[in-house]
């Protein structure tokens, strides 16, 4: 063969080369970003022809499913209304609208994983349909925790997870919304109205709340964990103590005088773990904060903007560097001070002690099954962090459990089950106001536990953890271990 002829074939080669790299590019490899860029319409007017896939709930019963429309069209219809509202999300595609798991599993869903996939299914004749999404919800659970949120205030929040696998059980945002609303005239402006309790906030994952004493389990497994203290180390819990320079009082004002560790979280003396907090120091404090899942955003799947970090924050809103002078250790360790933390973070917290002091990446997806039947994806358990050693998980536990056997969160107690938790309280509005941020974190069975729960009931007027949180924790417990 001459050389110009094998230059030209060269030529030719590099060419294909080139063309089959740009094809696989947007094809394959950056399919994803190019139907995610807002210019690119084309998946939009795709989608719409396309029988977007079920979501279900961990018993089977559908909380999202398309219906054809005019013109071979689908629309989206969710059987539960607005109780699985905000977990599920809404997928309006038209006004392209997505959010919660609608969005998160965007791509399963609308069985678009890459175009080479949707050719493949043209040439073998077959109408492109979404993959089914499984979750972890229950729905007995989430039904039962809505009523008891809107009994309590209407305003709130619970989440529970299987500790041992991150699963999630019940997510719970009230107020709720309807997701079949989404999309008509003028329900957007109605939902963000002032004066509507802001719907469409998920305040399990992007709402931030001062903790009040549900801390202090943070607090005590830094304690324990570092080696500075016992269960059984003593410390004055007189009221009020010096603590950064200003007076700290118990609640009532009340004095323990020398105290155990365990009895100050049992009666939540506020003067033990503000002083045990200053011991550690910030470098400790954070070292544990950040195992817990602290200043980043908890790894859940659902889409980044729904989630938020917990953490110390500035009054711009901005989270502060966990050494900043600005971080008053003492409040802090007592949840006080400028702590804001989402009930996503304590429900984690409490799960991170329940399973022996590893925490499982918390996630709502079960598994993904194809239109044929066929699972594709399971979501198995990841571990997210190692936070403490067994054994200091198995002494806050003891810990945890006398506070409900005899302290403040008594009001959990089930019947022939040991439940493990705390008790919170966080004063929150103007100074005189008498709101409250009522708090109760716990898990059950102590010995072996199945369910980790998060409860928080927003600005309570006078309302304590033990006995507003600590009912609806309770009833959702028992729910789960039916």
């Amino acid at each position: 063969m001459s050389q110009p002829i094998m230059k030209l074939f060269a030529v030719i080669v590099l060419l294909f080369a080139i063309l089959v790299g740009f094809t696989s590019r947007w094809s394959v490899f950056e399919a994803k970003a190019l139907r995610d860029n807002s210019l690119n319409k084309r998946p939009l007017f795709a989608a719409l022809h396309v029988k977007r896939g079920e979501i279900l709930a961990a018993d089977g019963s559908a909380l999202a499913r398309s219906v054809r429309g005019p013109g071979g069209t689908y629309r989206r219809t969710y059987p539960t209304g607005s109780l699985f509202g905000h977990p599920v999300g809404y997928a309006n595609l038209a006004l392209q609208q997505l959010s919660g798991l609608e969005r998160f599993r965007n791509d399963e869903l609308s069985g678009q994983t890459n175009e080479l996939d949707s050719i493949v299914t043209q040439l073998q004749g077959k109408r492109q349909a979404g993959n089914t999404v499984r979750t972890t919800l229950d729905p007995q659970a989430q039904r039962v925790a809505t009523q008891q949120l809107e009994a309590a205030g209407g305003a709130g929040a619970v989440v529970a997870l299987d500790p041992r696998t991150g699963a999630v059980r019940t997510m719970v945002s009230t107020p709720g919304y309807d997701p079949d609303q989404i999309g008509r005239r003028g329900v957007f402006a109605q939902l963000n109205a002032p004066g509507s309790g802001s719907p469409l906030l998920d305040r399990v994952t992007q709402a931030t709340y001062p903790p009040g004493s549900t801390f202090k389990v943070l607090t005590a497994a830094a304690a324990i964990d570092s080696g500075r203290y016992t269960p059984d180390s003593t410390i004055n819990g007189d009221s009020p103590k010096t603590i950064s320079g200003v007076p700290l009082r118990n609640d009532g004002g009340q004095s323990y005088g020398d105290i155990s560790l365990t009895t100050a979280l049992t009666y939540s003396v506020n003067t033990v773990f503000a002083q045990v907090g200053v011991a550690l120091g910030k470098g400790t404090m954070a070292d544990y904060m950040q195992r817990f899942g602290f200043y980043r955003k908890p790894p859940l799947d659902y889409p980044a903007d729904q989630r938020i970090a917990s953490g110390e924050r500035a009054a711009n809103g901005r989270l502060l560097a966990p050494a900043s002078p600005l971080i008053d250790v003492g409040r802090m360790a007592i949840g006080q001070d400028k702590l804001t933390v989402t009930p996503l973070q304590m429900a984690m917290v409490a799960a991170a002690v329940a399973n022996g002091g590893t925490l499982m990446k918390p996630h709502l997806t079960d598994r993904v099954v194809d239109p044929d039947g066929r699972t594709v994806k399971t979501i198995a358990p990841v571990v997210d962090s190692h936070v403490m050693q067994p054994g200091t998980a198995s002494q806050l536990t003891q810990m945890m459990r006398h506070v409900v056997e005899e302290g403040t969160g008594t009001a959990v107690q089930l019947p022939g089950i040991d439940v493990a938790g705390k008790t919170g309280t966080a004063e929150v509005g103007a100074p005189g106001s008498g709101l409250t941020q009522p708090w109760f974190i716990a898990f059950a069975p102590a010995a072996a536990p199945r369910v980790a729960i998060a409860v928080t009931v927003e600005r309570s007027q006078g309302g304590f953890g033990g006995t507003v949180a600590a009912p609806i924790a309770r009833a959702v417990l028992q729910t789960l271990l039916r």
